[in-house]
C-alpha cells in the first residue's frame, strides 16, 4: 500500500511521530512519501488543470493519507484525498480532535489496523462550490472558479463590515430575500464546526444533503435549512453586497477578480472516506463535547 503522510515538521510531537511511521513503512517494505502541512493545496486545487498537476507531482495509487495534528489539517488534506481518490486517517495531535483519532496506545497500533483493513470506512459528503462573477457574460473566466470544501462554505460581511443582502434557493425554489452577516452552506461532517456557532442543528455525519444556516439574519423568522443529497443552493448577491462580500472555504478565503453575483454549491461529486476506530457514537461524542 502507497501512502502519503501530511505532518506540520514545526511540532515536535508530530516530527517524531513522523519518524516512527516512516520507521515502521519501512520496515514492512510499504512505499510513502512525506509532506509538510505548508505543502497542502488551497480550495481551488482539486480541479482542471491544477488537480492534475498535483497529480503529476504526487503520483497516483495510493491506498491511504495519514495526517498528524488536528481537525484543521486533516481538513486542508481532504482537498489532497479528493484529487488521489484515497481514504484519509487523522491521527490527533491538536485540540479538539473531533475528526482525528487518538494515539493513547502508540500511532503503530493505529498504522497496523488501517493497513490490515481492521478499521472502520466512514463515508462523509464534501461540497463542490461554483462563484460566478459580474461580467462573467461578456468576458467569461478562462476556467470555472470551482472550489472544494470539507465542512463548509461561508459567504460572509467583507473588510467594511457592511450588511449583506441576498436571495437564497434551493433546487430552483426561492426560499428568501435576506439581509445580514450572510449564509453557511455545510456538509453533515461541518455541522459540528462553523454552522453550530450559527444556530445550526447537530446533524448525523452519514447525512448525505447539506444544512443551510443563516448568518445573524435580520429577521424574526429565519431557520436553517437540511437539505437532500441532489438539492442545489444557489444564493445570489444584491446590490453593494456584490463588491463587498467575503467567502471562505473551510476557513480559507477565496479571492476574485471581479465582484461576486452568484455562489452555486452543490455535493461533491464523490465523497471523502475517513477512517477511524473511534470507539464512540457520534450521539455519546456531541454529548459530553457539546452538553457537558
Amino acid at each position: 500500500m502507497k501512502t502519503l503522510i501530511v505532518a506540520n515538521r514545526k511540532s515536535p510531537k508530530t516530527l517524531d511521530a513522523l519518524f516512527q511511521i516512516a520507521a515502521y513503512l519501512d520496515s514492512q517494505g510499504l512505499e510513502h512519501f512525506e509532506i509538510d502541512v505548508s505543502d497542502l493545496p488551497g480550495p481551488a486545487d482539486t480541479f482542471g488543470e491544477r488537480a492534475a498537476a498535483l497529480q503529476q507531482k504526487y503520483g497516483t495509487g495510493y491506498g491511504l493519507i495519514i495526517t498528524l495534528g488536528g481537525d484543521g489539517t486533516l481538513l486542508h488534506s481532504a482537498r489532497l484525498a479528493d484529487v488521489l481518490h484515497a481514504p484519509i486517517m487523522g491521527i490527533h495531535f491538536g485540540h479538539m480532535g473531533f475528526l482525528t483519532n487518538t494515539a493513547e496506545e502508540g500511532t503503530i497500533p493505529l498504522i497496523a489496523d488501517a493497513l490490515a483493513g481492521e478499521i472502520i470506512h466512514e463515508t462523509r459528503m464534501n461540497l463542490h462550490v461554483r462563484v460566478e462573477c459580474e461580467g462573467d457574460e461578456e468576458e467569461p473566466p478562462q476556467t470555472p472558479r470551482e472550489f472544494f470544501a470539507f465542512n463548509e462554505i461561508a459567504i460572509a460581511r467583507g473588510a467594511l463590515g457592511h450588511i449583506v443582502d441576498f436571495e437564497f434557493s434551493v433546487s430552483g425554489d426561492r426560499i428568501a430575500r435576506m439581509r445580514g452577516d450572510g449564509l453557511i452552506v455545510s456538509t453533515a461532517t461541518g455541522s459540528t464546526a462553523y454552522a453550530l456557532s450559527a444556530g445550526g442543528p447537530l446533524v448525523g455525519p452519514s447525512h448525505r444533503g447539506m444544512i443551510a444556516v443563516p448568518l445573524a439574519p435580520h429577521s424574526l423568522y429565519s431557520r436553517a435549512i437540511v437539505t437532500e443529497h441532489h438539492d442545489v443552493v444557489e444564493v445570489t448577491l444584491e446590490g453593494h453586497s456584490a463588491a463587498e462580500v467575503s467567502l471562505f472555504a473551510d476557513g480559507d478565503a477565496l479571492e476574485f477578480e471581479r465582484p461576486v453575483s452568484t455562489v452555486i454549491v452543490t455535493v461533491g461529486r464523490e465523497p471523502t472516506v475517513l477512517l477511524t476506530r473511534r470507539q464512540e457514537s457520534f450521539y455519546k461524542q456531541i454529548g459530553h463535547t457539546f452538553f457537558q
